[in-house]
């Protein structure tokens, strides 16, 4: 019984992990955190390179 129960319980989370939703709000996510660093680095190199780009499109001050 405990062997049905877990593979029952394994086949739900692989179907709600895998469901588009779930997909979707990860892909945001990611996205979010990877122009948040990238907007808001203050390692010399991405600063210097976005540092126009983060002035003209997002209005962000760094200094």
């Amino acid at each position: 019984m405990t062997v049905q129960s877990s593979s029952s319980i394994q086949q739900q989370v692989t179907r709600r992990v895998l469901s588009v939703p779930v997909q979707s709000a990860l892909y945001v996510g990611l996205c979010s955190l990877t122009l948040w660093t990238i907007y808001f680095s203050t390692y010399p190199a991405i600063h210097d390179t976005t540092h126009t780009l983060r002035h003209h499109t997002l209005m962000v001050s760094c200094h």
